[in-house]
C-alpha cells in the first residue's frame, strides 16, 4: 500500500526496486517526495528505494502538532519497522538532511549510511544571526516569508520550471507545518541548524557520510566532523540549493559510486 499509519500521522510512501541495499529518500520543507522523480527509475534498477511524503508534506497527513525534523526522524524509524527495513542508507536534502542525521544519531541500527545534499545545518556568521529573525517574521506571514526565502535556492542556471514547481510546493504545505518546522531546524531549544549546535550534534554519526554543498566553506567545514574514513564531501560550486534536482545524472553517478565503494 501507498500508505502506512504510524501513530498520529498517515505516511504515503512509495517503495520500488529490490536489492540487499534499500535507500531512504528525504525531501526539503515544503517539497514532498515527488523532488526524487529524477532519481527513482534509476536507482531501482539496483536497490530497493522508499520515497516517503513526511508529517505535513504532500500526501501525508498534517497533524496540528509535532511537525518536526526530530519527530518526522521518528516516522522514518517506525516506517521501516513496518516496511521491513532493518538496514539503510538515508539520502535527504535540506531539511531532509536534518532529518537523515536525527535518524543516524538515534536509531544507529537502522542506518548503513548516509547522504546530505546541501543539508539544513552548519550555518554560521551573517546567516546564523539571521535565521532567528526569519522565524520571528513567519509568525505573521507563513507563505509570504516562505516564498521569499526561496530566493536564495536558485542560481541563473537553475531552470525556470524547477523554480515554478517548488514554488507551488510551498504553496501546498499547511502553514502551520513550515512555521514548526522551520522553528525546529533554527530557533527551537533543541534546534541542531546552528553552529555550535550543529557541531556538537553532528559528530554523533558513526556512520559513513556523503555531503553534497555549493559552498566551499561550508563542505570543509562538515568535512572536519565526518567520523568514517569513507565519508566524503563533494563541492559543486555554481549550483543552487536544488543541486540534485538541477543535475540529476551527475548526482546519480557520484552517489552510487559512493555505495560501491563501501565495505
Amino acid at each position: 500500500m501507498a500508505f502506512t499509519d504510524i501513530g498520529d500521522v498517515r505516511l504515503f510512501h512509495t517503495d520500488d526496486g529490490s536489492g540487499d541495499t534499500t535507500l531512504l529518500l528525504v525531501h526539503g520543507l515544503g517539497s514532498d517526495s515527488c523532488e526524487w522523480v529524477h532519481h527513482i527509475p534509476d536507482l531501482a534498477t539496483r536497490y530497493r528505494v522508499i520515497a516517503v511524503d513526511m508529517r505535513g508534506h504532500g500526501h501525508s497527513s498534517a497533524p496540528g502538532t509535532g511537525n518536526t525534523p526530530r519527530r518526522m526522524a521518528d516516522d522514518l524509524a517506525l516506517l521501516c519497522a513496518e516496511l521491513g527495513v532493518e538496514s539503510c542508507v538515508a539520502i535527504g536534502h535540506s531539511m531532509g538532511g536534518q532529518i537523515v542525521s536525527h535518524l543516524a544519531v538515534e536509531h544507529p541500527s537502522l542506518v548503513r549510511a548516509l547522504v546530505t545534499v546541501d543539508p539544513g545545518y552548519g550555518f554560521a556568521g551573517a546567516t546564523a544571526e539571521y535565521l532567528p529573525v526569519l522565524v520571528e517574521r513567519m509568525r505573521e506571514d507563513v507563505i509570504g516569508v516562505s516564498l521569499g526565502n526561496e530566493e536564495w535556492t536558485a542560481t541563473a542556471a537553475t531552470p525556470g520550471w524547477l523554480r515554478e514547481w517548488h514554488r507551488r510546493r510551498i504553496l501546498a504545505t499547511p502553514p502551520h507545518v513550515l512555521l514548526q518546522a522551520f522553528e525546529a531546524m533554527f530557533g527551537g531549544p533543541d534546534a541542531m541548524g546552528l553552529r555550535p549546535a550543529s557541531e556538537a550534534y553532528l559528530t554523533r554519526r558513526a556512520c559513513p557520510v556523503l555531503t553534497f554543498w555549493f559552498d566551499p566553506a561550508q563542505a570543509a567545514w562538515e568535512a572536519g566532523l565526518f567520523k568514517d574514513p569513507h565519508s566524503k564531501a563533494v563541492l559543486w560550486e555554481g549550483s543552487g540549493h536544488r543541486l540534485h534536482e538541477e543535475r540529476p545524472g551527475e548526482f546519480l553517478i557520484v552517489v552510487t559510486n559512493w555505495l560501491r565503494s563501501l565495505p
